[in-house]
């Protein structure tokens, strides 16, 4: 049976592809994916990375989301062929692809969690969702494996790279950098989309997560939202 990526033409697999970066709420997502699309031996996140200009954290967020999604699949290959050397993730796209993104339920949740923050009073509706992003940052923290992960036992810097790990791996594409001398943390995506540029108070659940693990792994902070892509910045920081 012919694939239905088969069957389309060309505009209409870029109208459908369009469909499905809406419903991903990142357009750098359809480009990445047309990209891989059209590499018959597949792509790697720094071969994304350098394409788009973007951090290879983000560029291997948008291949993993788009693997998980059965659009891409995963191979590793040894770099220089057999051998030593470090293996090498390679995405290719999937023949047999289903170009279909059905309605999300956490699309939904998020969208509901934005009106019900709407309807609170600005302080009121900020506090509880650092709270919530706290508890919930406690709860990641928990998840953590490593030798020395008790609070006080690990530095400022080395407990934010963990951080930054973990958000990346809930979808944040998050890396770690410092700026006229004070550490932080860049989110390069958010997995809340337009839902936080609509509700800008969502952005507290961030700072409550990173104060949740920062907490748990650390000791106590006082993360600070410095850029957001709600205020009309390319990409959301917290600094500590």
């Amino acid at each position: 049976m012919p694939s239905k990526t088969a069957n389309l033409t060309s505009g209409s697999f870029t109208a459908t592809v369009s469909a499905i970066t809406s419903a991903f709420g990142d357009p750098t997502r359809r480009a990445v994916y047309l990209f891989a699309r059209e590499r018959e031996t597949g792509v790697t996140a720094a071969q994304v990375a350098e394409k788009f200009d973007v951090h290879p954290n983000v560029a291997r967020h948008h291949l993993d989301k788009l693997a998980a999604g059965g659009y891409l699949e995963i191979s590793v290959e040894k770099v220089g062929g057999q051998g030593a050397g470090r293996p090498s993730k390679h995405y290719k796209a999937v023949a047999d692809a289903q170009l279909e993104f059905p309605v999300r339920s956490d699309d939904l949740v998020l969208t509901l969690l934005g009106k019900t923050l709407a309807a609170l009073p600005p302080d009121k509706a900020a506090q509880m969702a650092e709270e919530v992003g706290q508890q919930y940052g406690k709860a990641m923290a928990a998840g953590l494996q490593g030798d020395d992960l008790t609070a006080g036992h690990r530095s400022l810097r080395s407990a934010l790279q963990a951080v930054a790990d973990a958000l990346t791996a809930h979808g944040f594409a998050a890396h770690t950098d410092q700026r006229s001398n004070q550490l932080r943390i860049v989110n390069n995506h958010c997995p809340f989309g337009e839902v936080a540029i609509e509700h800008p108070v969502i952005c507290a659940v961030d700072r409550g997560m990173v104060k949740g693990m920062l907490s748990a792994i650390y000791g106590d902070t006082s993360p600070s939202l410095s850029a957001s892509l709600p205020k009309g910045d390319t990409f959301c920081a917290t600094e500590v």
